[in-house]
């Protein structure tokens, strides 16, 4: 994955707002997050969703995730390695994935208790 200008500069100003509100957003919909489906039922804040935004201000990587998102989104994707905002896509869409059978016997039986 080829790194921007920041690597080398690592206290860089962060980026413009409403770009990397657009990025971040782009990043969640090629990578299956589904950020309205998470803020609907509180598994997202708007404190999270600032986070989110921010960290992805601080990247490093802008460009290389411009170029990346600027592919066709055929299928969902891998979250990029090195996204600052990987864990916490990664915690939504584990939180939004339906559970299997055994799972949800699992589940049912620990709140029988």
């Amino acid at each position: 994955m080829k790194r921007d200008r920041a690597d080398v500069t690592p206290f860089a100003p962060l980026g413009p707002q409403k770009r990397h509100y657009w990025l971040a957003l782009r990043m969640a919909k090629a990578t299956g997050t589904d950020l309205a489906e998470a803020l609907a039922k509180g598994g997202l804040t708007q404190s999270d969703w600032a986070g989110i935004v921010t960290r992805c201000r601080a990247c490093q990587w802008t460009e290389g995730c411009r170029r990346w998102l600027q592919q066709p989104i055929e299928e969902i994707r891998a979250l990029p390695e090195g996204c600052p905002n990987a864990p916490t896509f990664a915690a939504l869409q584990e939180a939004a994935a339906p559970l299997e059978y055994g799972e949800v016997s699992a589940a049912r039986a620990a709140n029988d208790r």
